[in-house]
Formats: structure tokens, C-alpha cells, sequence
């Protein structure tokens, strides 16, 4: 019997904080609301990419990238609009 890995398990899926992911009930959340809670608060995406040969690993990259607005890095809040 071979089962797949979890990937919880091997810590590739954990948050930033380690705490599981909180499962709310049916809440519909509009995709603008949902970019707007990550360009504010952030977030890094990761990734290994490795290139093999007859299970010869030739090249490994880890990858890591931080997407967040310009005002949330340097810690201000956007100016209103003046008319």
C-alpha cells in the first residue's frame, strides 16, 4: 500500500506562523476584498524547482518572492486623493 506524502506534515504548505489555516463556514468574499487583505498585510510565496536526469539532480532553485503594496513596505498609508 503506498500512500502520498502529506504535505502539512513535511512543512511545505504551513503558514508563516505555524498555526493551521482557520476553515470559516460559507463566507463569499469578494476577490478586490481578498487582494486587498494580501497587498496590506503581504505575503510570501515559495517554491523549489529541481532539474534532474535518471534521478541525478543537476540543478536546484529555491525560490521566494514577497508581494506587497509599495505604501505597506515602507509603512504608510496611502494619501487620499486631493481635487
Amino acid at each position: 500500500m503506498t500512500t502520498e506524502p502529506d504535505p502539512y506534515l513535511e512543512g511545505e504548505l504551513l503558514p508563516f506562523d505555524d498555526d493551521p489555516p482557520a476553515v470559516s463556514g460559507n463566507r463569499d468574499v469578494a476577490l478586490i476584498d481578498l487582494l486587498d487583505r494580501v497587498l496590506a498585510g503581504g505575503v510570501v510565496i515559495a517554491g523549489d524547482v529541481t532539474l534532474s536526469i535518471a534521478e541525478v539532480e543537476l540543478v536546484r532553485i529555491n525560490l521566494r518572492a514577497l508581494i506587497v503594496s509599495a505604501a505597506a513596505l515602507i509603512g504608510q498609508q496611502p494619501r487620499p486623493d486631493v481635487r
